[in-house]
């Protein structure tokens, strides 16, 4: 160990263990420093209601029983249709952007190797108990790290969950080349004010974030609210 090595700067107060970082997290590293430095981040957040999208899945028996992250996937897809500058990206030198008729949805999942971001592909073609089911074998694949590139190639838009874990809202960073990514956290029970009382609704945290070049304030505003409205309708997605 010499005296400029990294240990050197911190076992003068006490021991220390130097763990090498793999080839696959310093590609990832690079990646999130890139997106940071070079694009204009803009975190927007919202809550929409999912209290009939709850009780909607209560219906569902068996294996029918979707996640509510499934029509989270639909309802985001129905968005980008009506909001086409979300599926989008921007080249390299920013004069021309191009816009996808595809919507291939990216779902970051946490696998040994770190997170990892498998693409279902034209959700807006797919009905939830298909994507449902492509999901949970991009899933295992990427538990048994034997997701390919492939795999996780081609995405228009990415969400990233915290809902099995907690937390109220994040920062998530955009994974270029997409000019959005759209973070969401576990719901909770809220009074919410009808007008006349409060009532209890089912609430799920929002955090859109998104790459300003591209995308302005209102219009993300307004996407999120689109995800909102078309989960209040569960039965339609």
């Amino acid at each position: 160990m010499t005296e400029t090595s990294p240990e050197a700067q911190f076992a003068a107060f006490g021991a220390v263990e130097a763990v090498p970082t793999s080839n696959f997290q310093r590609v990832v590293a690079r990646r999130l420093t890139q997106s940071w430095t070079q694009v204009p981040h803009v975190t927007h957040h919202d809550e929409v209601d999912v209290t009939a999208l709850d009780a909607h899945r209560g219906t569902l028996t068996g294996d029918a029983r979707i996640s509510p992250l499934i029509f989270l996937v639909r309802a985001l897809a129905k968005a980008m249709a009506q909001f086409p500058h979300f599926n989008a990206s921007l080249s390299d030198d920013g004069k021309t952007l191009v816009l996808k008729k595809y919507c291939h949805i990216g779902i970051a999942v946490d696998g040994p190797l770190g997170l990892l971001v498998p693409v279902l592909r034209d959700a807006d073609r797919k009905n939830v108990a298909t994507l449902s089911a492509e999901l949970a074998a991009l899933s295992a694949q990427a538990r048994d790290k034997g997701l390919p590139m492939s795999a996780m190639s081609g995405g228009c838009i990415t969400i990233t969950s915290l809902g099995g874990i907690g937390g109220t809202g994040f920062t998530p960073i955009i994974n270029q080349p997409e000019v959005a990514i759209l973070a969401v956290t576990p719901s909770r029970m809220q009074p919410v004010w009808d007008g006349t009382a409060f009532q209890p609704r089912l609430m799920m945290p929002l955090s859109l974030s998104y790459d300003h070049r591209v995308i302005n304030g209102a219009d993300a505003a307004r996407f999120v609210r689109s995800i909102g409205q078309a989960l209040a309708e569960p039965e339609k997605l």
